[in-house]
């Protein structure tokens, strides 16, 4: 883990300034990619991720070292034809676990957090589930197992496979010529992310797109019908916690609801979206049939509230990066604790982004627990190393997020802003 904790400190500089340098190319072609709300929640996911990550929580049902162990045919050792079989075994994994996730209706959970902005950039990308907590696809990993694949080389490769699907996030790189027939492009994944019929449930390829035309999901991007982003079931809140199980929530609510004994157990692993009839008629949900008249899911913020919500980011990119480069000089509680605080910390600031009510009940359990830490551990985490009075300043911002919060639900009232830019 701490080895993927110094991988971090070098991908995030890089994605930060990829999504900086998106965002000034698409000033200058003049083509709106980033709302200021919901490129804030995309980073934030992606913080939770990256915690989720770092504190080890999921389940492995069965390991991949455990399989090669016992099932391996042949034992391989490391060479550079490995390492390419390695990457193209886990792209072959990544083509169906993606497809699972697609279609079968537990499994939406968890991957609705990656479809659920309302627009197609770089900081979409970053939109990871925290849900899937449990390894349910091991078994797709039995070919390489068989293979002798070694453990060592699949911890390596997969980190280099997941970062290497970041860059064809974006609206501003057009069709690229004969690369169309062999990886994925930025036209192939425009594709797959839209709500539109004709491009539902297409391109789940993640590297290379000979999966598609070979299981025949491949769908090639129509001029005439621009993609239209997000979920047909729009999630209408920019906090990633609501966003990451609203689905398993809606599912459990069904299966509760339905009269039918069979009902109550099927819909687990129906196709996605089923629900039962008796449900469906009672508790109808708003789905999109029209793309082009979808309305985007915006929140009346003033100029003050975003440029607030920039900085709570900023500073949460800037606390977890002192948590990636601390991560060996801390014990295991530690930085299960340091996880906690950023997670309610986002918690918070995606909450008054909605401007709800709930995000000065964070702000209030933020607030203790960053006391609790800076009494109990004599300081931030071993903060004041870097300079005297750091903890100081940890200290000020979390008592002046909670009195902000306050302002924004309280004192200052809402309104529209119309001529403000909604890229700042």
């Amino acid at each position: 883990m701490e080895t993927y904790a110094t991988a971090l400190t070098y991908a995030i500089p890089g994605f930060v300034i990829l999504i900086l340098l998106e965002y000034l190319v698409s000033r200058w072609k003049g083509i709106p990619v980033n709302q200021a709300m919901d490129t804030i929640s995309s980073i934030s996911s992606g913080i939770t991720d990256t915690l989720r990550s770092l504190t080890g929580l999921a389940v492995i049902i069965i390991s991949y070292d455990w399989m090669v162990d016992h099932i391996a045919l042949i034992e391989i050792k490391s060479s550079v034809l490995v390492y390419i079989i390695t990457f193209i075994g886990l792209d072959f994994v990544g083509y169906w676990s993606h497809r699972f996730n697609h279609t079968i209706n537990l499994f939406w959970n968890r991957h609705i957090i990656h479809h659920s902005s309302e627009e197609f950039n770089l900081a979409c990308a970053l939109r990871q589930s925290i849900s899937a907590i449990i390894s349910i696809y091991f078994f797709l990993y039995i070919p390489l197992a068989l293979l002798g694949i070694p453990a060592n080389v699949v911890a390596l490769v997969a980190p280099i496979h997941l970062f290497a699907q970041f860059w064809y996030h974006t609206r501003l790189v057009d069709k690229m010529g004969v690369l169309e027939h062999i990886i994925v492009t930025p036209s192939h994944h425009r594709v797959h992310h839209a709500i539109n019929d004709e491009y539902l449930d297409k391109n789940y390829s993640q590297i290379f797109i000979f999966w598609d035309k070979l299981f025949g999901t491949f769908q090639e991007e129509i001029p005439e019908k621009p993609p239209v982003y997000g979920v047909k079931k729009p999630v209408n809140t920019w906090n990633p916690f609501f966003i990451n199980f609203m689905h398993a929530w809606g599912i459990l609510k069904d299966a509760w609801r339905t009269k039918n004994i069979i009902d109550k157990i099927r819909i687990w692993y129906m196709p996605t979206g089923w629900r039962p009839e008796d449900v469906k008629e009672k508790y109808p949900i708003q789905i999109i049939t029209d793309p082009y008249s979808r309305e985007k899911y915006k929140t009346e913020s003033s100029l003050f509230l975003k440029l607030w919500s920039w900085i709570q980011l900023t500073i949460t990119i800037a606390l977890l990066y002192y948590l990636l480069v601390s991560f060996g000089n801390l014990d295991f509680l530690e930085i299960i604790n340091y996880a906690i605080f950023l997670m309610v910390s986002i918690f918070a600031y995606t909450s008054l982004m909605d401007r709800h009510i709930i995000s000065i009940y964070s702000e209030i359990v933020k607030l203790g627990l960053g006391v609790y830490y800076i009494n109990k551990g004599d300081g931030w985490f071993g903060i004041d190393t870097l300079f005297n009075g750091a903890t100081y300043l940890v200290l000020g911002y979390i008592i002046i997020s909670f009195i902000m919060a306050i302002y924004f639900q309280f004192v200052e009232k809402k309104y529209s802003v119309r001529h403000i830019d909604p890229m700042i």
